[in-house]
């Protein structure tokens, strides 16, 4: 960004700042490519972005920002905290601190943020929270609440975890809010908080929208996390009510979710199923609102179908991490090979978001004697490949609405999908579709890849099959998914939220 643009902008408020977590502009695909689409879809709003990262990495954006994005920051979840010095005096307030900020993270909701902001509010003058995270004060609040939580299981694993929940959480608290007219939070968790506290703040709205239910990503993630140390052993028991560093964890999550819901004026997500978890969480149901992902089918048009004379050709297309379960759709590959001697499977996105996992997908390729099978791309523009792409594959353990199954309905490509997100509204159309159109694929359970590979290979048996369920996509694309569609939703969105007056908001925030 140059300074001319910054400086343009400078004393001056953006429409909306949009908070994201752990991707835009540095991961290619998914929620980073749909954030890119939006701000370029919107391009009389200007928009500062807020990224949220652990720490500070060396990657570079995969993105340029375009015209309308006036500032990017950073807000680093796990560089936070200055020694304190020899002569720190324990400011007043600090037991309503801890008090507030362990309800936060049990409880959350829009109270306890309010009363969280007001204890660091209580503080200044006297202390910043920097230097009392790393204060012999932090470790009396640690101690305390190991004793109220978890006092079978060890301080140690305890104390480390709490430092990074707390560090991500003081960290939210006292960024400093760049100022906009609305705020646009793209997920729950740190970035949810910040849009909340935003709202509390400054009296200016914030909105939601959550592609996959945060909660139940970051719950698969720890439920396979190595990194999370066991320090109860529940055994088969399901009633055991001990609380393990797990469940503090999932606790804090559904916490922060609910926070954001409260203080959010309106929920949006892809699509209806979603919506069930979030109201569970507390999402209030009248601020509860759906806009569908679009596609741009300009760009698909000059897509040809694979022919039958082509190798058969099945391609996943997708970051190679644990949560889009590569190794499922290996070892479904090696399933059909048994039959398809000559298929080719493609595994089409980047490789450097989890180096440990690609690295272990690529000895299961060897493994199963799949090197002259399964091809590694990374990152590839995906207009290359699909008029050689019989039938794609996504065997995620969790989605939203991936863009990749619209992509390959504009494409008239059928698909293959697990159970998750709305894969099976789109794959098998919406109840009120009239008329019908048909399948434009076939959903499988999870972690089923002979069910997965029998699926595949059906497609792969039958052209005529594959060119019914190819056009029932794509004409499921032109009425429901377009590009169009979605970008005159967020620009009515964002004409409401720019235009509504300022609430009264609270005094006593920092």
């Amino acid at each position: 960004m140059t300074d001319r643009r910054v400086e343009a902008r400078r004393g001056r408020a953006t429409d909306v700042c949009i908070i994201v977590e752990g991707c835009y502009p540095y991961v290619p695909g998914g929620v980073s490519a749909w954030i890119d689409w939006l701000v370029r879809s919107q391009s009389d709003t200007s928009f500062s972005i807020v990224s949220l990262w652990p720490m500070p990495t060396k990657q570079q954006p995969r993105y340029a920002l375009p015209p309308n994005v006036v500032s990017l920051q950073h807000l680093y979840l796990q560089s936070f905290g200055e020694p304190a010095s020899k002569s720190f005096v324990i400011p007043d307030g600090v037991d309503e601190l801890g008090i507030a900020l362990g309800e936060l993270s049990a409880k959350g909701g829009s109270a306890a943020l309010r009363r969280a902001l007001r204890a660091v509010m209580s503080l200044e003058g006297q202390s910043s929270l920097s230097r009392l995270f790393n204060s012999p004060m932090a470790w009396e609040i640690a101690r305390t609440a190991y004793e109220r939580e978890m006092p079978f299981g060890s301080f140690l694993h305890f104390f480390w975890a709490w430092r990074a929940l707390l560090g991500g959480l003081f960290a939210t608290l006292e960024f400093p809010l760049p100022d906009a007219k609305a705020y646009h939070t793209i997920s729950t968790g740190y970035a949810g908080v910040l849009a909340a506290r935003a709202a509390l703040q400054t009296g200016r709205p914030a909105v939601l929208t959550e592609h996959g239910i945060y909660t139940n990503e970051r719950r698969v993630e720890l439920l396979m996390a190595d990194w999370v140390a066991d320090t109860v052993d529940k055994g088969h028991r399901l009633d055991d009510p001990r609380f393990d560093l797990r469940d503090m964890w999932i606790r804090a999550f559904e916490a922060y979710a609910r926070t954001c819901y409260e203080c959010c004026d309106e929920v949006l997500t892809l699509y209806e199923d979603n919506q069930r978890a979030q109201r569970a969480l507390g999402a209030p149901p009248e601020r509860m609102h759906v806009i569908a992902n679009g596609i741009d089918l300009n760009r698909f048009q000059a897509v040809r179908p694979a022919t039958p004379d082509d190798r058969p050709t099945v391609a996943l297309i997708g970051r190679v991490v644990p949560i889009k379960d590569v190794k499922t759709f290996i070892t479904a590959a090696g399933i059909l090979r048994e039959t398809i001697p000559d298929l080719e499977a493609l595994v089409l996105g980047p490789l450097d978001e989890d180096p440990e996992y690609a690295a272990s997908c690529r000895a299961l390729v060897t493994e199963l004697g799949l090197d002259d099978c399964v091809t590694f791309t990374g990152t590839v523009n995906i207009l290359d490949y699909l008029s050689r792409i019989h039938v794609v594959a996504l065997t995620s353990l969790s989605e939203s609405q991936p863009l990749v199954v619209l992509e390959a309905g504009a494409a008239g490509i059928p698909f293959v999908a697990t159970n998750v997100g709305s894969c099976r509204e789109i794959l098998e159309g919406r109840a009120d579709e009239t008329p019908a159109l048909g399948p434009g694929g076939i959903i499988t359970n999870l972690v089923a890849p002979g069910e997965i590979a029998a699926a595949i290979g059906e497609l792969l048996a039958s052209g005529d099959k594959r060119r019914r369920y190819g056009e029932a996509l794509r004409e499921r694309m032109r009425r429901y998914y377009t590009a169009e569609q979605a970008a005159s939703s967020y620009r009515d969105l964002y004409r409401r939220l720019i235009e509504a007056p300022s609430r009264p908001h609270d005094q006593t925030a920092p």
